[in-house]
């Protein structure tokens, strides 16, 4: 089964008031891993990568900026080594009207293939992570199916099901057709009503989204199940707690061991 992870810009606030404490109570959760986004100023990269291997909370991926530049080329390097992982995800924020177009979308994946480039040849995975423009429909043009066709089959993919569904489609035959390379899932429920954007998201099994069929679609394919809420509709923090216990109570993946 897939292992279970949390995506800590879900706890964003907590972490700015107590980071030690907040990844503590995550891990006493029972969750396997994390998933890193931006933290404060105030965080090392080396206090990160220390506290979440004294833990045993593996890093499931690295969220993280395109490599355009000596600086940020750098810091992949240095997160990948802090962190004990090589999986770097292109965050995808903000939205980009440049996926319109099919001759746009060619330009996007020059970039992309420049990034996996510099990745592979420094030991690493390089990945895409989903919103819900990406899955828009664009006079027969979906970017991401596009991408899917025309990217190096190393270059894997981070389905986050909910923008998927907010884009139009049905989460579980998105996963479905990204087979092995959607590496990783972002798991997270909520009404996502297509087209509209809704981000107050709820526990896994009390929103709209069919995790478990979500899951079964994804197969052997992906790694990790990765919890995510970009907003709550409830305290956040139990929200993490019981949508770990609900994958974990539905047999859906595993945590700690």
């Amino acid at each position: 089964m897939p292992k279970i992870g949390l995506q800590l810009w879900s706890v964003r606030d907590a972490i700015e008031e107590d980071f030690e404490g907040t990844v503590r109570r995550v891990a006493a959760m029972g969750y396997a891993g994390v998933e890193t986004a931006f933290f404060p100023e105030h965080v090392t990269l080396r206090q990160a990568g220390q506290l979440f291997q004294s833990l045993g909370l593996k890093v499931a991926g690295i969220h993280c900026e395109i490599p355009d530049s000596d600086e940020e080329k750098e810091t992949w390097l240095e997160m990948a080594e802090a962190y004990d992982c090589d999986r770097m995800v292109w965050h995808g924020w903000p939205r980009d009207n440049r996926y319109h177009t099919v001759a746009d979308t060619i330009r996007w994946i020059e970039i992309y293939g420049e990034a996996n480039v510099f990745a592979r040849a420094h030991g690493l995975r390089f990945g895409l992570h989903n919103h819900w423009w990406e899955f828009e429909d664009h006079a027969g043009h979906t970017p991401f199916y596009y991408m899917l066709e025309h990217l190096p089959e190393d270059v894997f993919f981070e389905i986050d099901t909910y923008w998927a569904k907010t884009g139009g489609h049905d989460p579980a035959t998105v996963v479905a057709d990204f087979g092995e390379r959607a590496l990783l899932l972002h798991i997270k429920d909520g009404p996502a009503p297509a087209g509209q954007v809704i981000n107050e998201q709820v526990v896994l099994g009390q929103g709209s989204l069919d995790i478990p069929g979500i899951v079964q679609a994804a197969g052997d394919a992906s790694e990790w199940l990765i919890v995510e809420f970009d907003a709550c509709a409830t305290d956040v923090m139990h929200a993490v707690a019981d949508s770990y216990r609900y994958l974990s109570e539905k047999g859906l993946g595993t945590g700690a061991k």
